[in-house]
């Protein structure tokens, strides 16, 4: 009898860390599920921080091709024909860009 009440009474010491255990494997494919939604949705504050880092990279791939279309150009009017050629392309590729969705 009082080996039986002795273990009662430390029963619940040797427990404490498996409550505390058991509480973690069950929650645990809830938090995953969470985390999962979380990293395969976007927010709109993260929609609007690439909308906005796309459209600064299509402004500085415009400006490097208006750069070089223009000094294309310039070459051409000096006479250089081959130039005249690379502005044209030049001109259609700024086109193509300009055309492509952001």
């Amino acid at each position: 009898m009082r080996a039986t009440t002795i273990m009662m009474l430390m029963a619940p010491l040797a427990l404490g860390g498996c409550v505390s255990t058991v509480k973690s494997v069950v929650t645990a494919p809830v938090k995953a599920a969470g985390q999962v939604a979380d990293w395969s949705t976007t927010s709109q504050d993260e929609a609007d921080r690439n909308r906005g880092r796309a459209m600064r990279e299509r402004e500085e791939r415009l400006g490097e091709l208006s750069r070089k279309r223009d000094k294309a150009a310039a070459k051409c009017r000096d006479g250089d024909e081959e130039q005249c050629q690379r502005a044209e392309v030049l001109d259609h590729e700024i086109e193509a860009v300009m055309a492509e969705p952001i």
